[in-house]
């Protein structure tokens, strides 16, 4: 029906446009049904590339990951494009935690940055896609697990090519270096749940531990061997590439509970402002995990394994019993000795530079000596039970006592000269009252204690081996005894 002007109706233009939708709406349910999805995908960018092959721009594509490995190049960007906000850009992600002083603002989903270097116009684009993969079989997680796919765009005008490739790409990298250096945040790394073991299998917190080689309850002569090697590692990147050596330094740090092994870690971490990834074996699967765990992970970093003797059960390289390589289970189902040497120094153990693996254990002597062999463990660090001079250095953080002749400290020293105690059980009772008076004589008393559980523990002791080798003679007499008869019995019957 039209109108006296010869214009078609509302109603008229009303149906016509709902019949059209309908039929859009019918045409793609049809092609989704009939055309895989990267087929569609495929002929998309087919088009779209021809479109742009007169086009005077070119456009850089930089992936989160390179292979296996992390891209420097998508981090470096990311870091140096949250320092610039732009109008247009319409998703954010803040976020603040305890230790930041400003908010991080990082990119939503399909954001785009203008960006001048020497009058030259470049655009970046932050995209994200998801998308279904099949797991295998032999990995946990459902199938059809989803992954993400996270790059950015880099547009310019293509005369510009090689300039940005030589001169804007590593001013990049080294602008975010320095923003880097100049806010850096010690993050402590673990584990998460995701089972995929991709560019997010780990979560990260900021490192809070206070602990530094100042206030930690060490022997100085041994702080300063620590920060010495540290500090040599540090400067010998040329001379690991000149012998042909990663550039990683393995620590093993051993001794009783509570002697600050931990907090030594923190220490080295504050010291050398690397990040921490704890690695939990007890969570990994297999070698190919860990391997992949490796690689996922940053330079100026520390691997962490804590109770390496009792966090997995590790499969011995030979069975005792002949002498014979075996293979408890299949290596593709579980974490082996091997896979973790590899990890330590083997092949795998040079994708990166400045690492540091750290060790702990409570029982050296439980650990396979290939663990322990310099390459592995450089550097054996025992933590002992406190003495006069780590006590010092606990007073003074914890008391704020300096002054050697305090009353009390000369008894607390004869007894620490007779009693193992550990930086722990000290702090303990530095942290019962703020009266540093009580402190000393609760340290005191506390000694006492320990120092009278001991002898009563070695009296305990040694009668338990007086009785044994009372018990061992009584042995030996009755069997004297017994064979004694046994001649006479042996000459009565010969006789007879």
């Amino acid at each position: 029906m039209m109108n006296l002007s010869g214009m078609p109706s509302a109603s008229s233009m009303f149906q016509a446009y709902a019949s059209m939708s309908a039929s859009i709406t019918l045409f793609k349910t049809m092609l989704n049904q009939l055309v895989p999805h990267q087929l569609q995908h495929y002929i998309v960018t087919k088009i779209c590339s021809y479109f742009r092959a007169n086009s005077s721009n070119v456009t850089l594509v930089i992936d989160e990951r390179d292979g296996m490995g992390i891209n420097e190049v998508y981090t470096a960007a990311e870091i140096y494009l949250s320092a610039r906000i732009s109008p247009e850009f319409q998703r954010f992600k803040i976020s603040k935690r305890p230790k930041d002083t400003n908010v991080n603002v990082k990119f939503g989903n399909c954001g785009k940055i203008v960006d001048f270097f020497e009058e030259i116009e470049l655009v970046w684009k932050f995209v994200r896609e998801s998308s279904k993969k099949t797991i295998s079989r032999f990995q946990d997680g459902d199938e059809g697990d989803v992954s993400e796919k996270r790059f950015f765009e880099l547009s310019f005008s293509k005369q510009y090519k090689e300039r940005i490739l030589n001169c804007y790409i590593p001013l990049v990298l080294n602008k975010a270096k320095a923003m880097c250096n100049e806010k850096k945040v010690v993050k402590l790394h673990s584990l998460s749940n995701s089972h995929s073991f991709n560019s997010k299998a780990w979560d990260s917190v900021n490192l809070e531990h206070p602990s530094t080689f100042e206030t930690i309850a060490l022997e100085p002569a041994l702080k300063k061997t620590i920060k010495e090697d540290l500090d040599k590692f540090l400067k010998r990147k040329d001379f690991y590439r000149r012998v042909g050596k990663a550039w990683k330094r393995g620590y093993l740090l051993y001794g009783p509970p509570g002697t600050g092994k931990s907090s030594l870690i923190a220490a080295i971490a504050n010291y050398l402002k690397f990040d921490i990834y704890d690695l939990e074996l007890s969570n990994i699967k297999r070698d190919s995990d860990l391997r992949r765990l490796l690689l996922s992970t940053t330079n100026r970093s520390i691997l962490v394994i804590e109770d390496i003797d009792c966090s997995v059960d590790l499969p011995q390289r030979t069975d005792n019993r002949t002498n014979h390589s075996v293979n408890v289970r299949s290596r593709d189902h579980e974490i082996t000795l091997c896979g973790l040497l590899n990890f330590i120094d083997g092949l795998w153990s040079s994708c990166g530079d400045e690492r540091i693996i750290i060790f702990t254990t409570n029982h050296k002597e439980k650990l396979d000596p290939a663990l322990l062999r310099p390459g592995r463990m450089d550097m054996h660090i025992h933590m002992s039970y406190i003495t006069i001079e780590s006590f010092k250095v606990m007073a003074a953080n914890y008391l704020e006592i300096s002054d050697p002749l305090y009353r009390g400290f000369k008894e607390v020293e004869e007894l620490i000269e007779g009693v193992q105690v550990t930086p722990a059980e000290v702090a303990e009772q530095f942290m019962k009252s703020e009266d540093r008076d009580v402190c000393i004589e609760g340290l005191v008393k506390f000694l006492k204690r320990k120092r009278i559980g001991n002898n009563e523990e070695q009296v305990k002791m040694k009668k338990v081996d007086n009785n044994t080798i009372d018990d061992v003679a009584n042995n030996n007499d009755t069997e004297d005894d017994t064979r004694l008869h046994e001649v006479k019995r042996s000459k009565t019957l010969s006789i007879t």
